[in-house]
């Protein structure tokens, strides 16, 4: 720019050399006051002459653009300078920051921290989420302004200017280019290591909370079932077992049923308390048909004929009589070797037998219906066999009870709830009108008696 205002000044004084010749006229040089703009249009006293030459405007025009360009430069440069600074100073932050992170130093404490705010990488927030945008946004930061950085210093001319004493901003040095770059990879290699980290911790957590909350909530859907069926049979009862099923007519409608099945037994126990005064004969306290035999096992008493014990369809007849309108306890043993059974009534044993079903195991997945006796599974009841009454306590084992056990029983000074099919409130349904009605049967018995 220097070399373009020295060589219009000399094309305008070689102009005015020839003119001055072509008249034999003198130069004569005249003072320029402090300030005022180089040129020829100046007398002795400092006072401006004014010329109308359209050369000399030209050229006065132009310096003054040419001064006007020159401080708009410097003013470019000194904000560059100023950028260059900020981001060497912030670089250095960076820097402070990760070697901090990397010696294990807390991000909570120092002064470096409350002095640069926010901008540093020391504030960042708690949350994982939250850390990798905050680290992702401060890398794409730095990158721009670095690539600002050179572009601008690329753009200005490498030439200084002596005009004012501001120098030209000449284009960064390569070493330190590189040396920003290599700081700039490793904070991002450190960044990345940090982000994977708290992907793994973020993951971490999350399957331990998973597996946390899925046995939390198995443990509670546990309890909440166990309180519902206390609930339910503590709603009516004073116990899940102290309640009775009424039957009290003869219809191919009123039953109850079990809603637990029996495994395969090769043995059985049944047990029952059983009030009826029903005549002729009491029906049937109960049957369990499986598929492909209905009468797998059931007691039954038919008209004019005595109780009769069927398993698999073959029959014992009991040596029992409890139509006598009070409540009575009864047992039923049976074993599938030699199928030798017994017939207990009030806690004595009043007959035994054998050859009924022998070798026969009781078959799995039937179903237990109290107070009818089944022609299909579970259903196609007949009147005629339907137990009038009440009947309470129905357990069953997969073995046969002692005598001891049995007359416990009987006598209440024990209970022992079936291990086959207890009788508790939650796992007795009734239908078609029967009832279930809350007794504490040793006291009712001691009533009657």
């Amino acid at each position: 720019m220097l070399a373009l205002i020295v060589g219009l000044l000399i094309l305008a004084g070689g102009r005015a050399v020839r003119s001055q010749d072509a008249t034999g006229s003198r130069f004569v040089c005249n003072a320029i006051p402090p300030g005022a703009e180089p040129g020829c249009g100046y007398g002795p006293t400092g006072n401006r002459v004014q010329s109308s030459s359209p050369v000399e405007d030209e050229l006065r025009n132009t310096i003054i653009q040419l001064r006007e360009t020159i401080l708009q430069q410097k003013e470019t440069i000194v904000s560059q300078q100023g950028t260059i600074k900020e981001l060497n100073s912030k670089l250095a932050r960076c820097e402070a920051a990760a070697d901090e992170s990397s010696q294990g130093k807390p991000r909570g404490h120092g002064s470096r921290r409350k002095e640069y705010g926010k901008n540093t990488m020391g504030d960042l927030p708690r949350d994982p989420g939250e850390t990798i945008d905050q680290l992702g946004k401060t890398m794409q930061s730095l990158k721009g302004r670095l690539e600002n950085l050179e572009q601008h210093s690329l753009r200005l001319p490498s030439s200084n200017i002596s005009s004012g004493g501001v120098s030209a901003l000449t284009p960064l040095p390569p070493e330190l280019r590189e040396l920003l770059r290599q700081r700039l990879g490793a904070l991002e290699t450190q960044l990345l290591r940090k982000v994977a980290e708290l992907e793994e911790e973020k993951s971490q957590l999350y399957n331990e909370t998973a597996a946390h909350r899925q046995r939390t909530e198995s443990a509670l859907n546990s309890l909440l079932e166990r309180i519902t069926e206390l609930e339910k049979s503590n709603n009516a009862f004073k116990s899940p077992e102290d309640f009775k099923v009424s039957l009290p007519l003869r219809t191919n409608y009123l039953y109850g049923r079990i809603k637990k099945s029996l495994p395969e037994m090769y043995a059985f126990t049944v047990c029952m308390w059983l009030k009826s005064s029903a005549s002729p004969g009491i029906g049937t306290p109960f049957s369990y048909g499986v598929p492909g035999q209905a009468n797998e096992i059931v007691l039954i008493e038919w008209g004019n004929n005595p109780i009769e014990l069927l398993v698999n369809d073959k029959v014992a007849q009991l040596p029992l009589s409890v139509s006598d309108g009070r409540w009575h306890h009864i047992c039923i043993t049976w074993t599938t070797r030699d199928g030798f059974w017994e017939a207990y009534q009030d806690g004595e044993r009043l007959g035994t037998g054998d050859n009924l079903a022998p070798w026969h195991p009781i078959k799995p997945g039937g179903v237990i219906i109290l107070g009818q006796e089944q022609d299909i599974v579970g259903g196609r009841f007949d009147a005629t066999q339907a137990f009038v009454g009440e009947l309470s306590q129905f357990n069953m084992w997969d073995r046969v009870l002692r005598p001891v056990d049995i007359m416990g029983l009987a006598n209440c000074s024990a209970y022992m709830p079936g291990n086959v099919v207890p009788w508790i409130d939650a796992n007795v349904e009734v239908f078609g009108g029967a009832s279930k009605a809350a007794l504490e049967i040793c006291e009712d018995r001691a009533f009657d008696s």
